[in-house]
């Protein structure tokens, strides 16, 4: 996620000085991605170093306020129009931990994904209760948050169904194993594991 390119459309909308800037980045992303005010700071300096941000003046308390030049208008432009590049692949911790489970002897797979399923459905659950909570009201700033929650949602339900799937792959390449190992190793009914999930999709 582009600490950059928000503090750049942040700053599109009026000058702000550093912790302005963390204060309404962390409002309009529903605290989701907390900013220390240090790194704040020194995206600042590098952008400022780039030609993309000036410095304009102190406000009253001495604070110094920073806005967009024209080179950082265009680059806030630029970024409104173009996809979020998807080729460079982020490092996922679950599935460096998952595809590292499957070739360590020992590892108990299954018992490794149960545990991660059990706490993603409760975050599901957690963020479901925050979606039916928020009310908008014409409020952009919680319009705004609300996004993020769904967001969190989608991305906790295709995760569920990712686990799903690797429990599945993982009970199949182990189809030799005893059936004792298999039965302790062996998945609830997907329709106990799916019916949260469904319950999510039906409160949006």
């Amino acid at each position: 996620m582009s600490i950059r390119n928000g503090l750049l459309a942040l700053l599109a909308d009026q000058p702000m000085y550093g912790a302005q800037l963390r204060s309404e980045f962390e409002a309009r992303t529903g605290d989701t991605w907390p900013l220390n005010v240090g790194q704040v700071y020194q995206t600042l300096t590098r952008l400022e170093r780039d030609g993309l941000v000036d410095q304009r003046g102190e406000d009253e308390e001495g604070r110094t306020t920073y806005g967009l030049t024209d080179a950082g208008r265009a680059e806030v432009e630029r970024w409104w129009s173009e996809p979020v590049d998807r080729e460079s692949t982020p490092r996922n911790e679950l599935a460096i931990k998952l595809a590292l489970a499957v070739t360590v002897p020992g590892v108990d797979v299954t018992r490794v994904v149960q545990a991660q399923r059990t706490a993603t459905m409760r975050q599901l659950r957690d963020l479901t209760r925050i979606k039916s909570a928020t009310v908008t009201d014409g409020d952009r700033t919680q319009l705004a948050w609300l996004l993020v929650v769904e967001n969190l949602i989608f991305a906790a339900e295709s995760e569920v169904r990712w686990l799903d799937h690797v429990e599945a792959r993982v009970a199949r390449a182990a189809g030799s194993a005893s059936p004792r190992a298999a039965t302790a190793g062996s998945p609830e009914p997907a329709t106990q594991r799916q019916a949260p999930v469904r319950t999510a999709r039906g409160l949006r």
